[in-house]
Formats: structure tokens, C-alpha cells, sequence
């Protein structure tokens, strides 16, 4: 038995994806898909003292045609101190924020050209931040398919997957079906029923970038995940009949 995810890289993600990284024996980067607008892709939110707040990744956007996100380009260096400097200002009083600094500035100096580097660099300090060790590959590291459903089963089938685990959203375009009939066995990941954290001022709010929870827990961040502790209660099998 092996499960996968394949999915894209998002920059500093919230706990749910990577619960989803803890769950599965291999993650795939799925970054040959298109670049999309507004998105996780190049952003994450924060929580301030005047409410959510955006840390958005400048990028080169080349009008309306086809541009995969690995080849998406950073357009502004300075990028990089202004998250930081950010991230201090509104980070710096929380229990344990000093614990994870040096590594998080250490990757905020360094000379990113890619959106795609950026956010694998973070998800895997942020993965080692949680002891996750699951492999990382690029989905470029594999022969892709043409139609959306054939890819991913044709991926799935090429890393000797025998489980696949996706985000609810996928459900609109994945044919089950066709998965089943490759002999893989198909998961929805469920984000709901996470329980809350001491996160400072103002109401509480799940959809934040992982770093809120880190710098708010420390070590006990793992414990207001749903991996560590219940990964049955993280995804909804579909029935192989």
C-alpha cells in the first residue's frame, strides 16, 4: 500500500495541506499545472491586530496565455524582507516565535528567482519544523498525460501508488470512476472539525498560513492537527464497488 498526493505548491500553506502532506507515504508538486490569479499559489494569509492580512508574492504574469506555475518568475526581490519584516512586527510577542526565526530568516534571505523554489523551500523547513518526513517530488519528474484524469492516475500508477488523497474541490472535475478502474483506491481529505488554539487578538481563524500556528505552540502544534492524533477522521474513503 501506498498513498499519494498530488497537488500544487502553495506558499506558506495553512495546517490542512499539510496534514494532507502527513497523511500520505509521497508528496507529487503538481507544478506543471497552469499559474492561476488570486490564488495560494504565491499567498497566504496572517492574522494582525487590525484583522487577516495578505503576504503576496509579486510575480511575473505573462497576460492571458498558458504559464505552468514552476515557470512563473518572482517580480520584485524585495518581496522576501517586506514578508519578513511583517512577519515580525506582528509575530514577535508570541511564545514561540523565537524558536522558529532563524531558520524562517535564513529562507527569506535567500536569492529565490521561482515562485516554484520559494514554496518548496518553505514547505519543507515547515515540514521539518513538524518532524513530517514525507518525500517531495515534481510532477515534472514524471511522464504526463494529456487529459487532467489520465494524468494524475497515469502519475499515480507511475510511483506505485495504490491510494490516492485529494481536496474536496476535486470532486468537480475527477472522474472516480476512472481511478477505480486503474485499481486505485480514492480519499477525500476532510478539513472540518479542527479544534481551536490560543491565537491572540481577535476572533479565532482556521485558514491562516501554518506559521500562526507554530509561533502560537511550539512543539504542541501537532496536537491541533488532525494527522498526529486521528488521522481517520482526516479523509472520506469512496467505496471500491
Amino acid at each position: 500500500m501506498k498513498k499519494l498526493i498530488i497537488t500544487q505548491s502553495n506558499y506558506i500553506p495553512w495546517k490542512g495541506y499539510f496534514d494532507g502532506i502527513h497523511l500520505v507515504d509521497e508528496l507529487i508538486l503538481y507544478d506543471d499545472m497552469q499559474y492561476t490569479k488570486r490564488d495560494w499559489r504565491n499567498r497566504n494569509q496572517i492574522k494582525t491586530r487590525e484583522g487577516l492580512a495578505w503576504l503576496s508574492i509579486p510575480v511575473e504574469v505573462k497576460g492571458k496565455f498558458f504559464q505552468k506555475i514552476s515557470e512563473t518568475k518572482i517580480s520584485d526581490a524585495s518581496w522576501a524582507q517586506k514578508h519578513w519584516q511583517t512577519l515580525w512586527h506582528n509575530y514577535r510577542k508570541a511564545p514561540f516565535f523565537d524558536l522558529y526565526a532563524p531558520d524562517l530568516q535564513t529562507l527569506y534571505n535567500r536569492p529565490f528567482t521561482h515562485l516554484s523554489e520559494v514554496n518548496r523551500a518553505f514547505i519543507e523547513q515547515i515540514n521539518s519544523f513538524l518532524q513530517i518526513r514525507t518525500p517531495i517530488r515534481w510532477s515534472s519528474e514524471f511522464h504526463l498525460e494529456e487529459e487532467r484524469n489520465a494524468r494524475l492516475i497515469s502519475i499515480c500508477q507511475q510511483s506505485g501508488a495504490t491510494d490516492y488523497f485529494s481536496g474536496p474541490a476535486a470532486k468537480s472535475y475527477m472522474t472516480v470512476e476512472a481511478f477505480k478502474a486503474a485499481g486505485l483506491q480514492v480519499h477525500w481529505l476532510n478539513y472540518s472539525g479542527y479544534p481551536e488554539y490560543p491565537q491572540g487578538v481577535g476572533p479565532f481563524e482556521h485558514a491562516v498560513t501554518i506559521l500562526d500556528l507554530l509561533f502560537n505552540t511550539g512543539h504542541d502544534a501537532p496536537n491541533y492537527m488532525k494527522s498526529f492524533h486521528h488521522p481517520e477522521s482526516l479523509y472520506v474513503s469512496e467505496t471500491l464497488s
